[in-house]
């Protein structure tokens, strides 16, 4: 990776995905022309937050939990990007998950530059009280940077609906005047949008859909291979279960199950929503370790759990024709480069899953003007602008011999530093 400046915040010897991002930007720089004076602007976030959100527990202690509000780029309208409450949450983190956030929203060309939150919390070890209690403490927190024309927080990892009441209304309490557009992915009766849930799998079908006409992979009987069963895989399953691809293997945080014949999607539904997992699953003929999943062989897989999970480790081992990244960085550079030299199409993050900022952007849209769209209008406007963005994506890529990653990443980089060039610097 290229030197770089670094600030004083960041471990050097351990960047974690803040320094994955790093190298994507160098590998984008040469093709960026006369913009590449502005590509530092990328290298920096805006702003960071760090907050920290007290909450008294049930039994009467008093805990204290780190938060953050990342603002990467704002160049090309206000800040867009998920909340997500976990364990593991790290600064690192947050700022890469904010700056793909830039990328994304450029890439599908919705008026959004790229922001992201999150605390540092098991919220397994909260109840509910004090998950609301936790919410409504960071959002006060973080209230002086976000709004409906600043900075538009939304569910990610263990965050959801209700999660983004419990802004809203918080918000709104601060303020003095309710403003639905505060958030997205809120309940349909309090301003979200119909569609919404389901947008994110939805978009990774979509663009899995395109990426296998262009690899002449028939969708009817496809072997599919998911990594995550949540909001993102979940969904994902169902869309291409419904097109008659064939579900083999499914792994989440429990364990793997794999049925060659296709794995009943309805039933495993039935069985995570009972058990909180995959493993045990009786429809499955086989359940396999962590790591031997990467081996089955597929037509697609689709990893849609957390960041980090295809590395140089485990590339080699990949046997599938389409890689759909329907979770924000499954795949590391070395694995990437491993994955491009074996000739597996990889339809990156920033592309695959923009659907859930794409209807995001639709319900903020839909609460300015207090008029909202029927969930085909949704849906249909969402395809359109999926299909759109990969076609231009893939037009780059031929066109410079790069791959859907780099090409996604000149398209959106060349969207953001050219707003940046017209604007200028203030003062």
């Amino acid at each position: 990776m290229t030197n770089h400046a670094l600030p004083s915040y960041l471990n050097a010897d351990d960047l974690g995905p803040w320094g994955q991002y790093l190298k994507q930007i160098d590998r984008v720089t040469p093709h960026l022309g006369n913009l590449s004076r502005w590509v530092e602007t990328l290298k920096r976030p805006k702003r960071i937050l760090v907050v920290d959100v007290p909450i008294e527990r049930d039994d009467g202690t008093i805990a204290h939990y780190e938060g953050y509000r990342v603002q990467h780029n704002m160049s090309r309208g206000p800040g867009k990007g998920g909340v997500r409450f976990h364990q593991d949450v790290t600064l690192s983190e947050v700022m890469a998950l904010s700056a793909w956030m830039t990328v994304k929203n450029a890439a599908v060309n919705v008026p959004y530059g790229g922001a992201k939150g999150g605390i540092r919390v098991d919220p397994k070890t909260l109840s509910k009280g004090e998950l609301q209690r936790l919410t409504r403490r960071y959002t006060s927190e973080i209230s002086l940077i976000i709004g409906p024309t600043k900075d538009i927080p939304a569910p990610d990892v263990n965050t959801n609906e209700q999660v983004m009441a419990w802004m809203m209304d918080s918000y709104a309490m601060i303020e003095g005047n309710l403003s639905t557009g505060v958030v997205t992915g809120k309940p349909i009766s309090m301003g979200g949008s119909l569609g919404r849930r389901e947008a994110t799998g939805r978009g990774v079908f979509v663009t899995g859909r395109e990426a296998a006409a262009k690899r002449g992979v028939a969708i009817q009987g496809a072997r599919i291979a998911i990594q995550g069963f949540g909001n993102v895989g979940g969904i994902a399953a169902n869309m291409f279960a419904e097109a008659g691809s064939k579900i083999i293997a499914v792994q989440d945080h429990t364990g793997t199950v794999v049925h060659q014949g296709g794995l009943n999607v309805a039933e495993l539904h039935k069985h995570v929503a009972e058990t909180g997992g995959v493993a045990g699953f009786a429809g499955a003929e086989a359940t396999q370790d962590r790591d031997s999943f990467w081996g089955i062989e597929s037509d697609i897989l689709v990893p849609a759990a957390l960041e980090q999970q295809i590395t140089a480790k485990n590339a080699g081992q990949i046997r599938t024709k389409i890689i759909l990244e329907g979770a924000n960085g499954p795949t590391t550079p070395e694995a990437d480069d491993i994955l491009n030299e074996k000739d597996i199409l990889i339809v990156p993050d920033v592309l695959c899953n923009a659907g859930g900022v794409t209807v995001s952007y639709f319900e903020w849209v839909q609460d300015f003007s207090s008029f909202f769209w029927s969930e085909e209008e949704i849906n249909a406007r969402l395809t359109r602008i999926m299909q759109d963005a990969f076609n231009s994506v893939w037009e780059v890529s031929q066109e410079k011999k790069v791959s859907l990653r780099t090409a996604t990443f000149i398209l959106a980089c060349t969207r953001v530093l050219a707003a940046r060039e017209v604007r200028g610097l203030y003062p």
